[in-house]
């Protein structure tokens, strides 16, 4: 009897559950019909500017260098033209994302407010800008279903002289020449080169405004700095600005200089992330740092901090431009390191590849013994469980002692 009851029990139950799947098929495929109707597939509809979000990031870095007009008539067909073609041919080697260099100096390639227009797209850092690079740039690459990163030098002005004239609107020149005694150290005048200090919240705030000028008026899918923060050990780079902390800090509580320098620019590089998502919650911010973690935590980048606590950045990219062969931190080696930094779950690990050495004499000659280098790069990086690649740079790839490593490294991004 008790058998005749548990086949009928067994029997209800199967004709519950084909009777719920039924409901399923019809609930799904209503609401297939109506977001995603007869004819049009979800490729169609996805708009251009999220292109990419949900593939393996395959990006390559386009810095000022390659977008410079020098030898042109800084014009904006001169400039059209120079761009299309890093499109075309990112595009033809099948990369997802662009990161462009916006503010190389603190100047400005795009029409603003509070940098002066930078000296790639016009004769002298300050001359009107006679149309907009940042929204052509844009345009032009979500027209290709791209994505469409905004680089970012934070604290940088000018290095080695260059670029060799400031313009008078600069921060640089409006917080030296002030007489102000205040804001004259907002900035560092280091031998050769000058950087904004982010030792002050002022600065910080200046570099964060920028940020937010562009989210709010452009519409680029992320936001990536670079690893311009403090220059390595070098104590009297901030030296004034470390003794007015010091006499206002509490007795006994004061942090060294290397902690402190960090706490300011943990405090940039959150700040940055608050404004960024406060615009544009759906915007990503990055930073690309050097693949030695020591060297990281001499400039001030805590890596442990930004990779393991949500707040700080989306994703972090290590320039990886070493090899298997490098004597003294081999590829394996450093990506291991980085492979096991304790990292939240939404935050992505994204490896920058050198192709900028490929068949080059550098590195004691090691990137000449085969051309397969960065191919076995992104195979070991994709296996410690990278999220995706970037190349440094656009320029590289078309170099003739890059081409072969460079066949093979596309061949390996796209398999």
């Amino acid at each position: 009897m008790d058998d005749k009851k548990n086949k009928v029990k067994k029997y209800i139950l199967m004709k519950l559950f084909c009777l719920f799947m039924l409901m399923l098929s019809v609930l799904y495929s209503a609401a297939k019909e109506k977001f995603f109707p007869a004819g049009k597939s979800v490729s169609t509809i996805v708009s251009a500017s999220s292109a990419g979000k949900t593939e393996e990031m395959k990006a390559v870095w386009v810095p000022f260098m390659d977008l410079d007009l020098k030898g042109t008539d800084y014009s904006e067909r001169a400039f059209k033209e120079k761009f299309d073609k890093i499109v075309d041919d990112c595009k033809n080697l099948k990369l997802n994302t662009l990161i462009v260099h916006v503010r190389p100096f603190g100047d400005a390639m795009y029409l603003s407010k509070i940098f002066p227009s930078s000296h790639i797209a016009v004769e002298k850092q300050g001359d009107t800008l006679k149309f907009d690079p940042l929204k052509y740039m844009i345009e032009k690459t979500h027209s290709e279903n791209m994505q469409f990163h905004a680089w970012v030098n934070p604290l940088r002005i000018q290095i080695e002289n260059k670029p060799e004239f400031l313009a008078e609107n600069n921060p640089f020149n409006a917080w030296k020449n002030n007489m102000d005694p205040k804001t004259e150290n907002f900035v560092v005048d280091f031998g050769n080169e000058k950087y904004y200090n982010p030792g002050y919240a002022e600065v910080r705030k200046l570099i964060i405004d920028g940020v937010k000028e562009v989210v709010s008026n452009y519409d680029v899918d992320g936001i990536h700095f670079d690893d311009y923060f403090y220059t390595e050990n070098k104590p009297d780079f901030d030296a004034k600005c470390y003794s007015e902390y010091l006499n206002q800090a509490t007795p006994g509580e004061a942090l060294p200089l290397d902690k402190w320098r960090m706490a300011n620019i943990n405090a940039l590089v959150a700040g940055t992330y608050n404004a960024v998502k406060s615009i544009k919650s759906d915007v990503e911010f990055g930073i690309s740092l050097q693949c030695n973690m020591l060297k990281n935590a001499a400039i001030g980048a805590d890596i442990y901090s930004w990779c393991q606590y949500k707040g700080y950045v989306d994703y972090i990219c290590p320039q990886m431009y070493v090899n298997f062969e490098h004597w003294f931190l081999p590829f394996d080696t450093a990506m291991n390191a980085w492979k096991d930094v304790p990292r939240n779950k939404d935050i992505k690990l994204y490896c920058g590849l050198g192709v900028y050495k490929a068949g080059s004499d550098v590195d004691r000659g090691t990137w000449k013994n085969s051309n397969d280098i960065l191919q076995k790069e992104v195979e070991y990086a994709r296996k410690s469980g990278c999220d995706g690649f970037m190349l440094f740079c656009y320029g590289s790839l078309k170099l003739p002692q890059s081409q072969e490593e460079v066949n093979n490294v596309i061949k390996a991004l796209n398999s």
